[in-house]
């Protein structure tokens, strides 16, 4: 099992190896989703530790947050394995 924090709170959720990070973080972190595909940008997340436990960018997100390592799109983005560290990309 893969872990997620969300550090403005603090709140973990185990998720499973190798699964999207979408439904955790919309239903249990309370990030915003408006298109769901990689377009709109709006659930735009940062990245503060384990960035490397989690998928590479795909296209999508290179067109949308080039140049930015630890700037990703929750619903492009799966968990691997091991622990993430983030917070909602915007404070």
């Amino acid at each position: 099992m893969a872990e997620i924090t969300f550090t403005p709170n603090s709140q973990k959720e185990e998720v499973a190896d190798g699964s999207e990070i979408r439904d955790v973080c919309e239903n249990n972190f309370g990030i915003p989703f408006g298109c769901k595909d990689g377009i709109c940008g709006t659930c735009r997340i940062r990245v503060s530790e384990g960035v490397e436990n989690l998928s590479d960018k795909n296209e999508k997100e290179n067109d949308l947050l080039p140049n930015k390592p630890q700037e990703r799109l929750a619903c492009q983005t799966q968990i691997k394995s091991g622990h993430v560290e983030m917070n909602d990309g915007y404070d």
